[in-house]
């Protein structure tokens, strides 16, 4: 993405406040097996939400080892999406520029589960 792309349309503000974004941490990073584009199967600990998987192309720009204990900002009222032979149950935030992906994070003393607003 281009950060001269045009905006996309305008939504409500319930819309964006429907969007439940939490803060969790990478507890582990896998290359997901046949995936069409490369990407990982991260397991992410929300702390009182719990634990929720995602896949995430992010092997471009992020090794599995720099990812475990991260934090970062997830949207976990998602659907389940089937990708592979795993079900993403969140979707991890991050700045897309050209082909590179820089991960949304948070300060290390924010607490697992942490809404963002």
């Amino acid at each position: 993405m281009d950060p001269s792309e045009p905006l996309q349309p305008r939504i409500e503000f319930s819309t964006f406040a429907a969007c439940d974004l939490r803060v969790g941490r990478i507890l582990s990073a896998s290359l997901l097996e046949g995936a069409r584009r490369p990407a990982y199967v991260l397991d992410i600990d929300f702390g009182p939400l719990g634990r929720l998987k995602s896949t995430a192309q992010l092997v471009e720009d992020h090794n599995p080892e720099d990812l475990v204990d991260r934090k970062v900002v997830a949207v976990v009222n998602l659907p389940p999406k089937q990708v592979g032979h795993h079900q993403s149950r969140c979707l991890v935030l991050g700045a897309l520029h050209a082909q590179h992906v820089g991960l949304l994070s948070v300060p290390d003393a924010t607490p697992l589960g942490t809404r963002i607003h």
